[in-house]
């Protein structure tokens, strides 16, 4: 049966839990973190080239001069036209050979190849160890059994030192691990069903702040050295243990779906490239003032054409964009892999 704790002998000014997922540590709104990071890269996408066909139409339709005249000369949808050619045959070009050669660091001698396998095998070996069953094939599987090992230790944790002698240890202890149980029960339920290949299996991991608990847990041991025996220290040091081993899982699983985003948008720039470079060449080729007479909702139609035009010639480079915008995201929010906090919003 726990002690009372003595309010009147606790400093409740320590920061014992902090905000968990990257929502509450960014400091930022839902939306920006949406459009990021969680939103379908192809609807982002989507939405970018909505956007800048809007704002094309009722920029040559509002600014001066009229769009509909200067076609009449012949040269501005030839000039506009065949600039995006070259743009887009050097842009696709380039983006694809670049992400070639992050790529090829995944290639290498037999040698190089069997070191990565014996690493990867002891890291395995060892999760095993810790998780007392064989470790799990699934990427989401693995990380939740490292979230349960994490979880279970800071339980015999709360319950270990929830007889010590000291009211601020028991109370920092007790706020400690009620962060970490919560948060582990939160990226529990968002890794169950996550599939590789989304990035839901990353977001969820990113929602686990183990940097900070591998801190709090460091703090205690020096903190309240004289209150702890060696019962409690090596309780203390098995929540670590546990909290370390999801730091290089969480940086393994994110190399990977950097690699695989990579793939997968050169594959969509190659597929995008081939349709924007036939409607340019069509643009230079057939397209003049005279191509589509009339307006409509008094618009020119011809802007209606030429600025749907320009959207799709643009649209490998707004997958670029969708996509490069929410790895350098990730790999900005997760530059450290030990306890070190580099974001304002989160000390």
């Amino acid at each position: 049966m726990s002690a009372d704790i003595d309010e009147s002998n606790v400093d409740e000014d320590i920061d014992v839990s902090t905000s968990n997922t990257m929502r509450e540590r960014a400091g930022e709104s839902r939306l920006k973190l949406w459009l990021l990071l969680g939103a379908n890269r192809l609807v982002v996408t989507g939405v970018l080239a909505c956007a800048l066909f809007v704002v094309f139409v009722a920029g040559v339709t509002l600014l001066p001069p009229p769009l509909a005249p200067q076609l009449e000369s012949g040269d501005t949808i030839e000039t506009m036209f065949s600039t995006m050619i070259s743009v887009v045959a050097t842009g696709t070009t380039l983006v694809v050979t670049i992400s070639q050669l992050v790529l090829s660091q995944e290639n290498g001698p037999l040698g190089e190849q069997r070191a990565r396998m014996e690493d990867s095998m002891d890291y395995r070996d060892y999760a095993e160890e810790m998780i007392g069953s064989p470790s799990p094939a699934d990427p989401s599987t693995f990380l939740r059994r490292l979230i349960d090992l994490s979880q279970e230790r800071a339980e015999a944790v709360r319950d270990g030192l929830d007889d010590i002698d000291s009211d601020q240890l028991r109370w920092e202890t007790k706020e400690f691990t009620e962060s970490v149980i919560g948060n582990s029960e939160t990226v529990r339920d968002q890794l169950d069903g996550a599939n590789f290949g989304t990035f839901d299996v990353l977001f969820a991991a990113l929602n686990y702040n183990y940097g900070w608990k591998i801190f709090q847990v460091e703090r205690l041991l020096h903190d309240h050295e004289e209150d702890l025996g060696s019962p409690e220290n090596e309780l203390l040091n098995e929540l670590k243990d546990a909290l370390s081993m999801f730091g290089p899982a969480r940086e393994h699983v994110k190399t990977l779906y950097f690699e695989w985003a990579l793939v997968t948008l050169s594959q969509l720039i190659l597929y995008a490239a081939i349709p924007a470079l036939a409607v340019a060449g069509i643009m230079v080729t057939t397209v003049d003032a005279g191509t589509l007479p009339g307006s409509t909702f008094g618009i020119a139609n011809i802007t209606f054409l030429v600025g749907a035009a320009f959207t799709v010639t643009l649209v490998p480079f707004l997958l670029f964009a969708s996509y490069i915008s929410r790895v350098a995201t990730v790999a900005k929010r997760t530059l450290a892999i030990e306890p070190l906090i580099l974001r304002d919003s989160q000390r």
